[in-house]
């Protein structure tokens, strides 16, 4: 089991520790329902220093990164990030991962924790062709996640750059928490604002002490994973190994928008052909008409108590008060306002398909 940088101390704050894709990380500290409400009105701080991190270099970094992922990173400027996936040869997702373009010819990938070994043998068998430099920088680098409405205003005063100005999927090499180089970065996968900071494993609790002395007036928490899943699910973003894998098509996970044809890239001519045709099953949105909570895995239903799919992620949503979850069906049942059923141990509960995401703000 893997510890991060702040393993010791998220244990002296009494956190629930965990393993979560072989490291030992902070479920919860006081409850996934305060957390989550910290998060949504005012700020917290996730420590995800599992995640992995690798910075693509030289002169065939794009070629490569054109490759291996399916949307169109020749897009990226210098100081702009993008939300793609790793389409595998067979229809399904190695991993989806955000694109940072650094400077002209670098560029930093951010890979799950669950499959750092497994991403970068994949990019590194394309890379023959390519021969661009590439550096595992994963076990090195600590991330921490400062999310929240209040997160810019709270953190003003750790660095010279204007943090309201840092646009969504933008970010800055910058100073912060008296770190002369971090990346601050605006891709929150929360809904509710804030940015991410890259730093060395060695400057982190540093940073993580500055961060809660800034944020004490308003409010700041530190929040665990648990959290983090309600707040993502609430927007309806899709978790790796639950809402896509490698068997699910980005297509049909509904990650049409980030799979551009325009270039060719690993198994691009048959997700076009997908895309054409129309998928025969859709990832969809859907809330519970009735009490209950949908969990990973239960069983979908028709009105006749068929199984048409199954639920990849659920839970008690703690901002609308009612059960939501997201799942695979048929196409034919995924139009918005059709209803399901999820069987929820004996009882088979409805549901109605919702437009994403659950959360409006």
């Amino acid at each position: 089991m893997k510890n991060t940088a702040l393993t010791k101390t998220h244990e002296q704050l009494g956190a629930k520790m965990v393993p979560f894709a072989g490291y030992n990380m902070p479920v919860s500290y006081e409850g996934v329902n305060v957390e989550h409400e910290t998060v949504r009105n005012g700020v917290g701080v996730f420590d995800v220093s599992h995640m992995g991190e690798f910075l693509i270099s030289g002169p065939g970094a794009l070629d490569l990164i054109q490759k291996v992922t399916s949307n169109d990173a020749s897009k990226l400027t210098i100081g702009r990030a993008q939300y793609s996936c790793l389409p595998n040869e067979t229809g399904g997702i190695v991993d989806d991962l955000i694109v940072y373009k650094i400077k002209e010819e670098q560029y930093l990938l951010v890979v799950n924790a669950s499959n750092i070994d497994k991403d970068w043998a994949h990019i590194s068998k394309y890379n023959t062709d390519f021969k661009a430099d590439m550096r595992n920088l994963s076990d090195d680098y600590s991330l921490l996640a400062i999310q929240g409405p209040k997160a810019v205003e709270a953190m003003q005063s750790l660095t010279s750059v204007d943090l309201s100005q840092i646009k969504f999927y933008h970010f800055e090499v910058a100073d912060f928490a008296g770190i002369e180089y971090v990346i601050i970065s605006a891709t929150g996968y929360t809904g509710s604002g804030g940015f991410e900071i890259y730093c060395k494993n060695s400057e982190v609790q540093q940073v993580w002490d500055k961060v809660f002395e800034a944020g004490v007036d308003f409010g700041i928490k530190p929040i665990g994973l648990a959290a983090r899943d309600t707040l993502r699910l609430e927007m309806g973003y899709c978790l790796y190994g639950n809402d896509i894998n490698d068997e699910t098509s980005p297509i049909e996970a509904g990650l049409g928008w980030i799979t551009k044809f325009t270039k060719d890239f690993v198994n691009s001519e048959a997700l076009e052909k997908e895309k054409e045709k129309g998928p025969e099953r859709k990832l969809i949105g859907f809330e519970l008409d009735e009490r209950g909570i949908p969990r990973h895995d239960y069983d979908i239903v028709d009105a006749d108590g068929n199984k048409i799919g199954i639920v990849t992620s659920g839970t008690m949503s703690p901002s609308l008060g009612k059960g939501i979850g997201l799942g695979y069906v048929p196409t034919e049942f995924s139009a918005i306002g059709g209803k399901i059923h999820i069987q929820i141990r004996k009882n088979s509960v409805p549901a109605t398909v919702v437009k994403l995401p659950f959360y409006k703000g």
